[in-house]
């Protein structure tokens, strides 16, 4: 079979091995390891006929014969797991590799229902302790195969591979031992490996966005499935392959990165010991480090420096970060899905491509840092979404700003917004460190975003050397966003009876920020811009009218000078209100 180019000689032979089979199959016994050898070599050989034969004589075997003479068949069961999985792997016939997989995980069951047979079992291989034959012989051989066509077959069939290995895990993990599940994820975790070698561009990009995409939400279900076996054992590499996923080149994977993340500490923050949570904030905080987009500050055109601002250009219109024309990076990606726990590809173009389709490469030579640097403003923004949603659970912001507008267009006197699912969210799982912590990320962020709207001569460059697009770009939302998650975090801190003893550095904190956020809104010549600190606007006034009297005091000197200044400018009716609630409130009492 191994040497005979001749197709017929070797349907000849598959031919006398399904016969022998069909009629001896109860006399077998050591003879099967050959049997499945001949059926190995005709797996993957070209000729339908032969394939087709030998496959269906494996899969008797596998669903009848195991079935019935399962003792005298376990010393072949590797061979038997092996043999599918090279079917699986023939290109040339893809039905037949999608029902090899499926008898894989019939095999599954075989191992389930007979643990027994597999620890009885004796033979050459005397190293192996009784309670680990089972994974030896059993587990280890099926979600290894499985791992071996996920890394050797085209999409359509790896993707099942990826499906059904973990389909297995959680199914029949309950009855794994600890260091099984370290076993396990070494071959599990070759997935990511593999694109570490050098591969086309083209497929490198197809397996990030495909199987990476799909195993980094299947690895963090069955983390959550298995939370208190898997959290010493797999925590330190899933943090390690999130923060490997927001390095790479890939919109989507690292998206699925942050998605990924939010997924495991929302599902399973309640569980979490204090050291996990330090290196959740941890990773968090490196992704947040690596992925602040710096060289958009720092980007020259090739051959030369910029042209230096023209004499009309003063420093108010330096200061006017988001003129009429200018458009937000973020504005062509794709919302998140709002099914956090389920593995969901992007639809539409990813933001990279508002790069590539705009100018020509050879025209602009920056296009692979442009690209790379948009992923960074990505992951930026998600991240920061990511934070508000672990901190104060998914949606909550978002209906608290809802409130906090409608409540100033009914003019409320308390303005008493209440938002019932603020309890949800793991705040009160985090110390005050850990929160001071994530807050020093978000403002961060926000500083970098305010330096780039401010610096509208660098955005110009931006904008000719083609990035972005039509307009020239900026980074509202991260300007805004960063900061709103921040002042939540701190005004829920000022607020709370147990952390009586971070409250002064809170305060402190907040007169900081708040003041610096009110003096930057000042800066700010455009409209545009100052639209969209309406609900930033909001929320601060809204947390503001909350604070006792006592406590105001220490803000009015601050706020006050600051406030008169805003009045000026054309606001909102929504915001005029607030500001007269504001003034007829407080500095009334004094």
């Amino acid at each position: 079979m191994k040497r005979n180019r001749s197709p017929t000689i070797r349907d000849m032979v598959v031919r006398c091995i399904a016969q022998m089979v069909n009629s001896q199959a109860a006399n077998i016994r050591s003879g099967w390891k050959n049997i499945f050898s001949v059926f190995h070599l005709a797996a993957s050989d070209q000729d339908e006929s032969i394939v087709e034969l030998a496959f269906q004589t494996t899969g008797h075997i596998v669903t009848i014969v195991f079935e019935k003479h399962f003792p005298a068949t376990i010393d072949s069961f590797q061979d038997a797991v092996k043999c599918l999985s090279e079917f699986a792997c023939n290109a040339a016939f893809p039905d037949t590799s999608m029902e090899a997989i499926r008898l894989i995980r019939h095999c599954a069951k075989y191992v389930s229902e007979r643990p027994q047979a597999f620890k009885e079992y004796t033979s050459d291989d005397m190293n192996v302790a009784p309670e680990d034959r089972v994974w030896v012989r059993g587990w280890f051989p099926i979600l290894f195969e499985l791992s071996c066509i996920i890394n050797r077959c085209k999409l359509d069939v790896r993707t099942r591979g990826l499906t059904v290995m973990f389909e297995i895990m959680k199914t029949y993990g309950h009855t794994y031992e600890k260091h099984w599940w370290q076993d396990l994820f070494r071959i599990v975790f070759r997935i990511f490996d593999n694109m570490k070698l050098p591969e086309q561009q083209t497929e490198k990009a197809e397996w990030m966005t495909t199987t990476c995409n799909h195993a980094l939400y299947a690895i963090c279900d069955v983390f959550t499935q298995y939370l208190e076996v898997l959290s010493d054992v797999l925590l330190d590499d899933i943090f390690a392959q999130l923060y490997w996923c927001v390095q790479q080149d890939n919109e989507q994977l690292a998206r699925s990165g942050t998605n990924c993340l939010e997924n495991v500490v929302i599902l399973n923050g309640e569980k979490f010991t204090l050291e996990i949570w330090d290196k959740t904030c941890n990773c968090m905080l490196d992704i947040f480090k690596t992925t602040i987009p710096h060289a958009l500050l720092t980007w020259r055109p090739v051959g030369g420096d910029m042209a230096p601002p023209s004499p009309a250009s003063g420093k108010d219109k330096q200061l006017d970060s988001v003129s009429q024309k200018s458009v937000d990076i973020h504005d062509s990606v794709q919302p998140r899905s709002s099914d956090r726990c389920q593995f969901q590809p992007l639809a539409g173009p990813p933001a990279i491509e508002e790069i590539s389709k705009n100018k020509l490469t050879t025209k602009f030579p920056d296009q692979k840092l442009f690209g790379a640097l948009l992923i960074k403003c990505v992951v930026q923004l998600e991240l920061i979404q990511t934070i508000d949603n672990i901190v104060f659970f998914p949606a909550t912001s978002k209906k608290e700003d809802a409130e906090n507008l409608a409540a100033a267009q009914r003019d409320a006197v308390d303005f008493n917004v209440h938002v019932d699912t603020q309890d949800q969210g793991m705040y009160r799982f985090l110390t005050s460190q850990q929160l001071f912590k994530l807050l020093d990320c978000l403002l961060e962020s926000h500083k970098f975003a305010k330096a780039f709207n401010s610096n509208n001569e660098q955005r110009t460059a931006l904008w000719k050397a083609g990035f972005k697009g039509k307009s020239k770009p900026n980074l509202l939302k991260q300007e805004t966003s960063s900061l709103a998650c921040g002042l939540r975090i701190l005004f829920r801190m000022y607020m709370d009876d147990s952390r009586k003893d971070a409250w002064q550095e809170v305060q402190q904190r907040l007169l900081n920020v708040c003041s610096e956020a009110l003096s930057y809104f000042l800066t700010l010549t455009s409209e545009s811009h100052r639209e969209a600190w309406t609900s930033l606007l909001l929320l601060f006034l809204t947390k503001v009218l909350k604070i006792t009297d006592e406590r105001f005091k220490a803000h009015a000197s601050y706020y006050y000078p600051l406030l008169c200044e805003i009045m000026q400018f054309d606001l909102i009716p929504e915001l005029r209100a607030s500001f007269a609630k504001i003034f007829s409130t407080n500095w009334s009492r004094f």
